[in-house]
C-alpha cells in the first residue's frame, strides 16, 4: 500500500483533505503510509466506496 496523500496535489481529479496535524502544524511531514517504508500509528485503514473515491480511516483526535 501506498498512501502519500500530500505528494500527490494537482495531479487527481477528486478533493483529498490535507493530513490533520500538517494543518496544525503548518507542515507537510506527515503522511499516511509510505510503501516499504511507514505507516502513520494512527491510521485505521481504508473504507472502500462504491461508485466513489476510497475513504482513508484516520485516528486523528480532534475529528470523528
Amino acid at each position: 500500500m501506498d498512501i502519500d496523500l500530500t505528494t500527490s496535489e494537482n495531479k487527481i481529479s477528486w478533493k483529498q483533505d490535507r493530513c490533520p496535524w500538517n494543518i496544525a502544524e503548518k507542515s507537510n511531514e506527515h503522511k499516511c503510509a509510505v510503501k516499504n517504508v511507514s505507516v502513520c500509528k494512527y491510521f485505521r485503514g481504508i473504507k472502500v466506496s462504491n461508485g466513489s473515491a476510497d475513504i482513508v480511516l484516520c485516528a486523528y483526535h480532534e475529528e470523528s
